[in-house]
């Protein structure tokens, strides 16, 4: 089975939650690329877990790049990338495959391997898969940059509670709610903060989403149809692990539209075709100039601390499970550098091949 992203820029993830480590193959980016190992080293401090109202394994996420580098820039040949575990606590686990658990993919990949699938931690279904894409995505910085395009990031709701929309302006002062909770709006972050807080408390967890805004695109990056822009993105988008819809633009509310509402008139601006600040960022696939806006949300970890019914697949029986080990209450706070990523990986290869 592969995993892999892009068709020009190719990321190939593999690794297990509980294995040795996990890592990612990048094919395509082009030689003489400068890379900045800080830039990677802090993307993955933004996902990693051991933070405060977040899953309590303290993983290092040290990324080591074994191959494709010289002098500090690519050399046009695949680059390897490698993080190891380093806290896993398997026998967390030890009721596996036995009794697998609500809401996880422990049954399907159960039965799919024929016995033989690692399921401790989810294995090759774990967002523990993400620290190597987020890795891919700080690899290629430099060539975003020279790219010219930049991908903004914030969780945008909680539960009931709903941030403002995303501001691309420099925020100079986060508060702690506003760093736990990855959310640029103040007073939302405190709410968030508290409502986090007391679902943690009382072992249940909640939904999310992570709303994106990407500036700087050029008109005309996509392929037509099944790999257009918007296409590329949802595909990688929805294979985040607890992804369950997307939205871009206005999303579901423009069912709810007229047309009349809902376009944006071009318009001529220092001599170059442009729309306005709120139009679509894509169309037929293609990007528009304006900003694209994505949103994507997140249902609540399936891990939680309460007592679940499930099945016993050795008796026949449905009995109670109590899930041990070190859970998320919220997906969203470190899906937000994930998305962001992943992102920024789609339309670098898009822009490649275009």
């Amino acid at each position: 089975m592969e995993m892999t992203l892009g068709k020009r820029l190719r990321v190939t993830i593999f690794g297990e939650s509980h294995g040795k480590g996990v890592g990612a193959l990048v094919q395509g980016i082009p030689a003489g690329v400068l890379i900045d190992e800080e830039v990677i080293a802090q993307r993955l401090s933004e996902r990693k877990p051991g933070r405060e109202l977040a899953s309590a394994r303290k993983e290092p996420d040290i990324c080591e790049i074994k191959t494709g580098i010289y002098n500090l820039k690519t050399t046009g040949f695949p680059v390897l990338l490698w993080i190891n575990n380093k806290d896993a606590k398997s026998k967390d686990y030890s009721f596996l495959p036995k009794i697998p658990r609500p809401g996880h993919a422990d049954l399907p990949s159960h039965i799919r391997s024929e016995g033989n699938a690692d399921l401790r931690g989810g294995g090759s279904h774990s967002g523990r898969l993400t620290a190597p894409l987020v890795a891919a995505a700080g690899l290629i910085d430099n060539l975003r940059k020279e790219l010219g395009f930049e991908v903004f990031s914030q969780v945008c709701s909680i539960g009931d509670i709903n941030a403002n929309s995303i501001t691309t302006a420099e925020i100079k002062n986060y508060t702690n709610a506003m760093k736990v909770t990855n959310c640029r709006d103040e007073k939302a972050a405190e709410k968030m903060y508290e409502l986090i807080k007391s679902t943690a408390e009382i072992g249940d967890s909640i939904g999310s989403s992570v709303e994106i805004a990407i500036k700087g695109l050029p008109i005309g990056v996509g392929e037509p149809w099944f790999d257009g822009l918007e296409p590329a993105l949802a595909r990688a988008l929805m294979a985040i692990p607890a992804a369950r819809a997307i939205e871009f633009g206005d999303g579901i509310s423009a069912v709810k539209m007229h047309g009349s509402q809902h376009n944006d008139s071009w318009k001529n601006e220092d001599g170059a075709p442009s729309l306005s600040s709120n139009a679509d960022g894509a169309l037929g696939g293609f990007s528009t100039g304006a900003t694209l806006k994505i949103k994507v949300h997140f249902k609540p970890p399936s891990s939680i601390s309460k007592s679940q019914t499930t099945l016993n697949i050795k008796s026949g029986d449905q009995e109670e499970l109590v899930i041990q080990g070190r859970h998320d209450p919220v997906i969203g706070p470190r899906a937000a550098p994930v998305v962001k990523s992943v992102c920024e990986l789609v339309i670098t290869d898009l822009i490649l091949r275009k």
